[in-house]
């Protein structure tokens, strides 16, 4: 089994900035992609930004240009710097992995507990 610890989110004021991490652990071989989702009260969860283990991102439209993601592929852990934080960003945020590969269990895809970001003044 893999286990995703989260942390980072908070109380921000309108163009703040938050850093959220996100730690994987257990018996891993590797990892295909990392990522975090946000979810609002009766909508969909959406991707917020991805990384693959050989560097590729991809963003939501909503935040390029103000969030960056980043991981470090041996220690898999990963990233998200959110700068020019706007209301509209607030949001509960999960952690993903995906394409796991682990000694321990065949499931491919895991989820965080989630950390509320509050964008508000």
């Amino acid at each position: 089994q893999v286990q995703l610890v989260e942390s980072g989110g908070g109380l921000v004021q309108p163009g703040g900035s938050l850093r959220l991490s996100c730690a994987a652990s257990g018996k891993i071989i590797s990892i295909a992609s990392m990522g975090w989702y946000r979810q609002t009260p009766g909508k969909q969860r959406e991707l917020v930004a991805v990384v693959t283990n050989s560097g590729n991102t991809n963003y939501a439209d909503s935040v390029k240009g103000r969030f960056t993601i980043s991981r470090d592929v041996p220690k898999n852990t990963v990233v998200l710097q959110m700068n020019s934080l706007k209301p509209e960003d607030t949001a509960v945020y999960y952690c993903n992995v995906g394409g796991v590969i682990s000694s321990s269990s065949s499931q491919l895809n895991y989820w965080g507990e989630g950390t509320l970001v509050t964008v508000s003044s």
